[in-house]
């Protein structure tokens, strides 16, 4: 049985029913079969977006991932955040050739030479891709065994760090997540998650829930604002309590400790000194994953 009610009537059913021959009567019954008022309510976008309706928009927000997710078997994941900015090495090192090729067509451009200092920049992080790929695949081959789906890897399922993640999960022939957002520049997903567990979007707060519900750990690498909101966002939620037992490892400790001066923080009383102790630093793969070990568990895992 199904509580599904049955389609509208088409245009040829409703003219079977009419006993009109008039033209003008037919002409007001297809008016009435086109008006937005006749469509039903689940099938009407316009009315599904109005502002009063925001409440069902969160709710759905909230159901559509979370039953396939549980249908797709997913019990625990990893999130890994990082810059949608940050691309492998190979791409990096043709950004700066093309970029200092630029500037020796025109040496006196400033604006040409801060971005040669950026290219190289960008190419000295560009390892971090490879550390994002080859995290996600030691994860996923030791934790996707015997059916199970523990220690999924989940992202923001655009390019960069995200898709470096995403992609170490398909060399290893696992699952991976996608939680893509609606961007005012359209966020495209990368092509390696899950095409089943690949997910659109409309409000961050729904976003955010989505990340923890299933998280056993967090691991952030080199990123912008987007990285920095998710990092303090979780780390909020392990200081105050409102989340537990979740690993912090933080990918490349010198880029963090000039980015942030956590010691300030202490210093100046604005958060406690084993506030620091929810945050841990890794350089390799094998470190990030050794730590969250430490901290608990997987079934079916291997150390």
């Amino acid at each position: 049985m199904t509580d599904r009610p049955p389609d509208p009537p088409t245009e040829r059913s409703a003219e079977l029913t009419s006993t009109s021959s008039d033209t003008d009567s037919s002409r007001d019954l297809a008016a009435i079969l086109q008006s937005p008022s006749y469509r039903r309510a689940d099938r009407d976008t316009e009315f599904l977006n109005r502002d009063d309706l925001r409440a069902l928009r969160l709710q759905l927000e909230y159901l559509k991932p979370e039953f396939i997710q549980r249908e797709q078997g997913i019990q625990s994941t990893i999130v890994v955040f990082g810059s949608a900015r940050l691309p492998e090495p190979a791409v990096a090192r043709q950004r700066l050739a093309e970029a200092e090729a630029t500037l020796a067509r025109r040496p006196d451009d400033p604006v040409l030479r801060s971005n040669v200092e950026t290219a190289r920049k960008q190419l000295a992080l560009s390892p971090f891709y490879d550390h994002a790929r080859d995290f996600a695949r030691l994860v996923s081959s030791t934790c996707q065994v015997d059916g199970r789906c523990e220690y999924v890897i989940v992202t923001g399922g655009g390019p960069g760090v995200m898709e470096a993640a995403n992609r170490g999960a398909t060399d290893v022939g696992a699952k991976s997540i996608g939680f893509n957002i609606v961007l005012p520049h359209e966020q495209t997903p990368n092509s390696y998650i899950t095409p089943e567990l690949c997910f659109q979007f409309r409000y961050f707060a729904l976003r955010k829930m989505h990340f923890m519900l299933r998280a056993r750990a967090l691991v952030a690498f080199p990123g912008g604002f987007g990285t920095l909101d998710e990092l303090f966002e979780v780390l909020t939620l392990l200081q105050t309590g409102k989340a537990q037992g979740a690993a912090v490892v933080l990918f490349g400790r010198a880029f963090w400790e000039q980015l942030i001066n956590w010691n300030l923080l202490v210093d100046c009383g604005l958060i406690g000194p084993q506030d620091l102790s929810l945050i841990r630093y890794a350089e390799t793969a094998q470190e990030a994953w050794d730590m969250i070990l430490t901290q608990q568990q997987p079934r079916g895992s291997a150390r």
